[in-house]
């Protein structure tokens, strides 16, 4: 300790303040890196949060104890990454994040026991938005919704009822389809009772009516589901050309694009037919007759005008005898009618492009070349596509497989293998912070730390003091030179500076003549100097 504190005393106060400083500085510098480097690695828990649900996640993770860090404005919650899906769990069990709405969770709270039958009313409706605002949201690229409802109230003896209607704002990202506008309003419909599609009006985040909620005509639905049919169509058929494309060139080495000509007549058509070959025999009708008459040219007399008298009194005369016989027969003949219905949206033709990208491989200098594909690998890729559109050459169906060269050519290195290890974009951004963190440390000691302490530990020589002349041709050091703070006439103070300057210049003078001298007479020089220090000794 004695040693310690002769040490301290030597340094001195100065010293030992810098010393006390600088060790503060290294406590704090490296106090900060190594919470740093052992701070946990935040990951996003939700993003895209309204206030009420950040305030509401914010509150529950204080409450656990949970460290957190907020983003864009308390739009975006990070907790440690190895936590994320046990607070997501937990989180999820207290029906948060709510998504800025309301559902049924708000008939949970005991303060609704005495509420009226108007706020009851209220509150249902708030839920029942609420909710569908949520099953909305949960489309995909529909972020967030917001549902209005108006439900007309049941009047007792009211023949008229108003049927409900509803309007709903939507935050989308990209665009939104006829059939997935059409399914919002169904969606919405279906879960209000009297409410039709037709009565929901869609609206998007920059104000573009979607959806009219006007009461539309059957063509108009008919023309949408038409054109809604056109592009199932081809984006099935694409769909399914890339799938057996992207195993033969790879993915994203091949471009394919479907046009489908549908038949948008609706035909109804009624044939009968009679088959004359295929008749039945369904009644028979006959009918026979058979008439006589006898033809007398006798004259008349009494005695063939008596009974049994006429054979007696013969004469001349003629007989006539008719007979005649009719026959009806009733035929039934085959008959078949046929009515056939043809709906629209019947494929009438078909036309497929399809263009694929070359090959690439290193050559023998190891740069990548670009090689076209041979006729017989395009031929088979036609074969491919043919068989996956349902090719029909009686309706002219066309399918064109081309092939060039791509402008962007694959990402990667095609002469070397994938990494043995994977790194993600934010184990990169890891390494690089404690790199720079690492790179600072080592700066600090080179260039800070080191130089201190070598300042602090080295004791101090003392500096040489610049010699004057005086006034009266004597050398005095700088120190005891009059300072400018003393008591003196300021004219005395130049004319003695003057004083001084003549002196030393004339000393200085005579020094150069001596130099000059021994110069000259080197060896003189040397033996008075020997002389002098005889008699000196």
């Amino acid at each position: 300790m004695n040693g310690l504190i002769e040490f301290i005393k030597t340094l001195g106060p100065t010293r030992v303040a810098a010393m006390g400083a600088v060790a503060a500085m290294l406590v704090g510098i490296f106090a900060f890196i190594i919470l740093r480097v052992t701070a946990p690695q935040m990951t996003t828990l939700y993003s895209d949060l309204t206030l009420e649900d950040s305030g509401a996640i914010v509150s529950r993770l204080e409450g656990m104890g949970v460290p957190y860090e907020l983003g864009r404005n308390g739009a975006t919650v990070m907790v440690p990454r190895e936590r994320v899906a046990r607070l997501r769990m937990q989180l999820a069990e207290d029906g948060l994040p709510t998504g800025g709405s309301i559902g049924y969770e708000i008939f949970d709270r005991s303060d609704t026991l005495g509420a009226t039958s108007f706020v009851q009313n209220i509150n249902h409706l708030r839920a029942l938005e609420g909710e569908l605002a949520r099953s909305i949201a949960a489309i995909d690229r529909i972020q967030s919704a917001r549902v209005h409802l108006v439900i007309p109230e049941r009047q007792l003896f009211q023949r008229d009822q108003r049927a409900p209607t509803g309007s709903i704002v939507l935050n989308v990202r990209g665009t939104l389809g006829q059939g997935e506008i059409r399914a919002v309003q169904h969606l919405v419909a279906t879960a209000v009772e009297g409410l039709r599609p037709e009565s929901v009006s869609v609206v998007d985040e920059t104000g573009r009516l979607l959806a009219s909620g006007a009461e539309s005509d059957e063509e108009g639905i008919i023309g949408n589901s038409l054109q809604e049919r056109v592009f199932a169509i081809e984006s099935r058929l694409k769909g399914q050309v890339e799938e057996i494309l992207s195993s033969v060139v790879g993915p994203g080495r091949s471009r394919v694009r479907v046009a489908a000509d549908v038949d948008f007549n609706r035909t109804t058509e009624t044939i009968e037919t009679f088959d004359p070959e295929g008749q039945v025999v369904r009644s028979t009708q006959t009918k026979e007759e058979a008439s006589s008459s006898t033809e007398r040219t006798n004259e008349v007399t009494v005695g063939n005008e008596l009974p049994n008298g006429g054979d007696n009194n013969g004469g001349e005369g003629s007989n006539e005898e008719t007979t005649a016989t009719e026959e009806i027969v009733n035929y039934e003949i085959s008959r078949s009618t046929k009515t056939e219905i043809v709906e629209a949206g019947r494929v009438q033709r078909l036309s497929v492009a399809v263009l694929v990208d070359g090959t690439y491989g290193p050559n023998a200098d190891g740069e990548v070349v670009y090689t076209p594909r041979t006729q017989e690998t395009l031929d088979r890729i036609a074969l491919l596509v043919r068989s996956a559109v349902g090719f029909d050459e009686g309706r002219g169906d066309i399918v064109e497989v081309v092939n060039l060269q791509f402008a962007a050519p694959p990402q990667g290195d095609l002469t070397e293998e994938p990494g043995l290890f994977e790194f993600t974009k934010e184990d990169i951004m890891r390494f690089a912070e404690l790199g720079v963190l690492l790179l600072i440390s080592l700066l600090l000691l080179l260039f800070v730390v080191r130089p201190l302490l070598r300042r602090i530990v080295t004791p101090e020589e003392p500096q040489p003091q610049e010699l004057l002349i005086g006034p009266d041709g004597q050398l005095i050091a700088e120190s005891e030179v009059p300072s400018e703070d003393a008591e003196e006439d300021d004219e005395m103070r130049i004319e003695w500076l003057e004083e001084a300057k003549a002196a030393g210049a004339a000393q200085a003078t005579s020094i150069s003549k001596v130099g000059e001298m021994i110069e000259e007479h080197p060896t003189e020089a040397v033996t008075i100097v020997r002389g002098w220090l005889d008699e000196a000794a």
